[in-house]
């Protein structure tokens, strides 16, 4: 009454196949690296609007970071042209400390102790910046 299949199932075709998987570590690296590459943009973005060697050093470091957690593979960067409108500061240095936030968070999860080193030190320094910066507008 019924024909036999005579394909196989495609369920066990996946499962015949094999699927890269990556460990947690793995997953981490790359969430910390897209953490501070973002970060890193926004440094960039701050170097645009307020020359200052603090801020290109920061950079430098954190590119470090990203090419580390990358294997090797240095980030893109824009270079900073001058002439950033200045009333976005307060605004780039509130992001800047948050993306800080959230690599010291994945930095911390992963115990990596330069990236978490890194990252709060950027918190600090974005969270000076930005009260200064307040305090100046006020």
């Amino acid at each position: 009454m019924y024909e036999p299949i005579r394909t196989k199932s495609v369920h066990s075709m996946a499962a015949d196949q094999e699927v890269p998987h990556r460990s947690r570590t793995e997953e981490l690296d790359i969430r910390l690296a897209g953490h501070l590459t973002a970060l890193l943009t926004v440094t960039d973005e701050l170097r645009a609007t307020v020359p200052d060697p603090a801020l290109d050093d920061a950079a430098e470091r954190i590119a470090e970071q990203v090419t580390r957690l990358r294997g090797g593979a240095y980030p893109l960067r824009a270079a900073p042209t001058g002439g950033g409108d200045p009333a976005r500061e307060p605004r780039l240095h509130r992001r800047a400390r948050m993306l800080a936030g959230s690599a010291l968070a994945v930095a911390t999860s992963r115990g990596d102790r330069a990236a978490a080193t890194l990252a709060a030190e950027r918190m600090e320094a974005h969270e000076a910046d930005a009260a200064v910066q307040e305090l100046a507008t006020a």
